[in-house]
C-alpha cells in the first residue's frame, strides 16, 4: 500500500469496462491499461474511434492521480487534449500514464498510447484535486 494514499481504485470504472479497458499496472503516480480493438470501437472509416483512445488516456490519468490522493480527496478532469499520430484498425493498445506534477489542488498528467511500441496518440491533462462537500 502507498503511504498516505490509496492502494486500489475507489470504485469500478464502469465506462472503461464497457469499452474493454483493462488496467494491467497501477502504481503510485503511474498506470498502464490495455484495450483490444473490436468492430464496435471503429469509426465509419474503419479506424479506431478517437473517443476510445481519449477514454484510455482519461481513465489512465484518473487512476494515476487517484493513487496519490490522501484519504477523503477526489479528483476530476479540468481539461485534456490529445494528439493522434496514427490510425489503427485492430490489435491491442497499451496506454501508459504518469503524473508530471502534483500540487495540493491541481495536477498535470500525460498519457502515451502505443501499439507494438509505435506511438499512436499522446494526451496531456490538468486535473482538480478536492474534497467532496457534504450535502
Amino acid at each position: 500500500m502507498f503511504a498516505g494514499s490509496r492502494a486500489e481504485p475507489p470504485g469500478p470504472n464502469s465506462f472503461g469496462e464497457y469499452v474493454g479497458l483493462t488496467f494491467t499496472k497501477w502504481e503510485k503516480g503511474y498506470t498502464q491499461c490495455t484495450l483490444e480493438i473490436n468492430e464496435k470501437l471503429l469509426n465509419p472509416y474503419r479506424g479506431l474511434h478517437g473517443g476510445v483512445a481519449f477514454t484510455m488516456a482519461d481513465s489512465g490519468m484518473g487512476g494515476a492521480l487517484v493513487s496519490m490522493l490522501e484519504k477523503g480527496e477526489q479528483c476530476a478532469t479540468i481539461e485534456a487534449s490529445i494528439v493522434y499520430f496514427r490510425s489503427v484498425e485492430s490489435g491491442i493498445l497499451t496506454c501508459e500514464t504518469k503524473v508530471i506534477h502534483k500540487s495540493r489542488k491541481v495536477a498535470t498528467l500525460e498519457s502515451e498510447i502505443r501499439q507494438d511500441g509505435q506511438l499512436i496518440a499522446k494526451a496531456i491533462g490538468t486535473w482538480s484535486i478536492f474534497r467532496r462537500r457534504e450535502s
